[in-house]
């Protein structure tokens, strides 16, 4: 019996890949990786993703977690842009860095795609008097 457990955990991990074979990751997913681990910054109120994505967002009734990332992959590598805005008082070095290292090390964990760039623009300071406006 221990010896046909054995065999099918061999036949599971099995993996038959041809030199032909290519694996193709679409610029959505890196763009939803990167947005999950934006999220998770200490700092970081919203991204800031445009017009055209705050209507979408309405129409579809979901918050998009692209929102506010533009992606270009390549074959083996990406660049990533991200769009955020930040909350009032924090140190926004800081909060770009730790974006940088988050979405780099979530996007070459789960890809493998080596990660050339991960450009931060602060679109906004979110301020007290802002979240005490959005309350009412």
């Amino acid at each position: 019996m221990e010896n046909e457990e054995n065999e099918k955990v061999e036949k599971v991990e099995e993996i038959n890949v041809t030199p032909d074979s290519s694996v193709v990751i679409s610029e959505d997913v890196v763009s939803v990786i990167a947005g999950v681990a934006v999220s998770e910054v200490p700092g970081v109120v919203d991204t800031a993703g445009g017009f055209a994505g705050g209507i979408s967002e309405v129409l579809s009734g979901k918050k998009k977690l692209s929102k506010g990332i533009k992606v270009e992959v390549g074959e083996k590598e990406t660049k990533i842009d991200v769009n955020i805005i930040v909350e009032y008082g924090t140190r926004i070095p800081d909060v770009a860095f730790e974006i940088q290292n988050r979405v780099r090390k979530a996007v070459k964990e789960m890809t493998g795609l080596e990660v050339l760039e991960v450009n931060v623009h602060v679109q906004g300071v979110r301020t007290p008097i802002d979240t005490e406006g959005k309350e009412e």
